[in-house]
């Protein structure tokens, strides 16, 4: 079974792909040899054709890229008919990834579907404070607050009457003196 590198790629496996590309393999030879996926060897052919040793060495993290750059290479690919390499070369993109989520952006809303997206939280109506209120509704507020207060009182008071008058009118059900049982059966 071959070994799973999909992780991270270190510098030393990455120079031994760059000699075999330079020799002329292509992704299928080059996927077999250092057993690696065809995808990835695609990418890194496509990453020495567009941006030479560098681009496949990975250049040491995540670049950012201005709008307009953004823009010019979808236009150049989606528009103008560039390949996707031929766009990366000219305008110095080192990941395809980014170039092909950019073309989809523009296909589907254009050069403003690529400006920046704001960072963060979006600033809702919680965040604003409320408004302080006026006499009139404190006063409203108040007089529901009483209301509801009183209604309760008075429930509370039917209750405590109700059950008084229970406890002194309930009949006893005592079986052991030959009382009611609850059958209902008939004499004829």
């Amino acid at each position: 079974m071959r070994e799973d590198r999909r992780r991270r790629y270190d510098d030393g496996f990455r120079r031994e792909a760059l000699e075999l590309i330079k020799a002329g393999a292509g992704k299928d030879t080059l996927a077999r040899r250092l057993a690696i996926p065809v995808y990835t060897a695609r990418n890194w052919i496509m990453l020495y054709r567009s941006g030479g040793e560098e681009a496949v060495m990975g250049g040491g993290g995540s670049r950012r890229y201005d709008w307009e750059t953004k823009v010019a290479a979808a236009r150049d690919h989606v528009e103008n008919g560039l390949t996707k390499t031929e766009a990366m070369a000219r305008h110095g993109i080192a990941s395809i990834a980014s170039l092909e989520r950019w073309c989809r952006d523009y296909r589907s809303g254009g050069p403003e579907a690529l400006r920046p997206k704001p960072k963060g939280r979006p600033k809702g109506a919680r965040s604003r404070p409320k408004p302080e209120p006026t006499r009139e509704q404190e006063l409203a507020e108040q007089v529901a607050y009483l209301k509801a207060k009183v209604a309760y009182l008075e429930k509370l008071r039917a209750l405590r009457a109700s059950k008084s008058r229970g406890a002194s009118e309930a009949p006893s059900s005592d079986c052991s003196r030959g009382g009611d049982t609850g059958s209902t059966t008939s004499s004829r």
